[in-house]
């Protein structure tokens, strides 16, 4: 199978302090793939790196068969990579339809691309807030505004970064929707979070990482099975 996004002995540094050594990942069209680890383990940091804002200190990153190692953010994003990244980051002084507006594009020619109208129909309570600031918006619908704004950009791959972490179990359960439903239409999907049950029925792939190196890889059935390896590298 292709590999939409191939990353292979990715090396990643803060100064002289190396967090990434040889890290390796691919993520196929239409797969979800997560990516697991305690805190500190390098997860972050892989998608700071993958997305262009940390440049690579050895390796290759290649998305849809096109280098991109060492581009700037924006122009990865053009090539069709949306972030969903940790703590929402959304516009606080813009209102829900100028986030999602924002940065929206169809690059890709994509004839089902995403629109406003189909934002409010996955998250109905952004319809109903569509003139709020984004500051004035709880936690949990900042973080379906971050997801649609992600979408707007009509990526081929979106990357999430602990999207729910700190919600409400009901909002929780309206985002693990949301992705189900993504991927049953087959977007490619790398996510990052703690909920291994969650993860366990959306997920396709899993990957842990530890110390900055893939340590396992496996689907959802060998992770299910492997409880002494959850306890190893997952629990805290």
């Amino acid at each position: 199978m292709t590999a939409l996004l191939s990353v292979s002995n990715l090396e990643a540094a803060y100064g002289d302090s190396q967090v990434l050594f040889g890290l390796d990942l691919d993520i196929a069209e239409g797969e979800v793939v997560t990516l697991l680890g305690r805190n500190g383990m390098g997860k972050t940091t892989t998608v700071k790196t993958v997305i262009g804002m940390m440049r690579p200190k050895a390796g290759a990153i290649h998305f849809a068969g096109r280098n991109v190692s060492g581009l700037p953010s924006y122009r990865i994003a053009q090539a069709g990579i949306g972030l969903v990244p940790e703590g929402r980051q959304v516009f606080p002084n813009l209102s829900v339809v100028e986030n999602l507006v924002a940065t929206a594009a169809n690059r890709h020619g994509d004839g089902r691309r995403w629109t406003l109208d189909r934002i409010f129909g996955l998250f109905p309570r952004l319809a109903e807030r569509r003139s709020h600031l984004g500051s004035q918006l709880s936690g949990g619908e900042q973080q379906m505004l971050a997801i649609g704004r992600a979408l707007m950009t009509n990526p081929r791959l979106l990357i999430l970064d602990e999207a729910t972490e700190g919600l409400a179990p009901l909002v929780r359960e309206e985002i693990w929707s949301c992705l189900h439903g993504l991927k049953s239409a087959a977007l490619s999907i790398l996510v990052i979070d703690k909920n291994i049950d969650a993860l366990l029925r959306l997920a396709d792939r899993h990957l842990i990482i530890e110390k900055g190196r893939i340590v396992w890889s496996g689907t959802s059935a060998d992770l299910a099975a492997e409880s002494e390896l959850r306890d190893r590298y997952l629990s805290v």
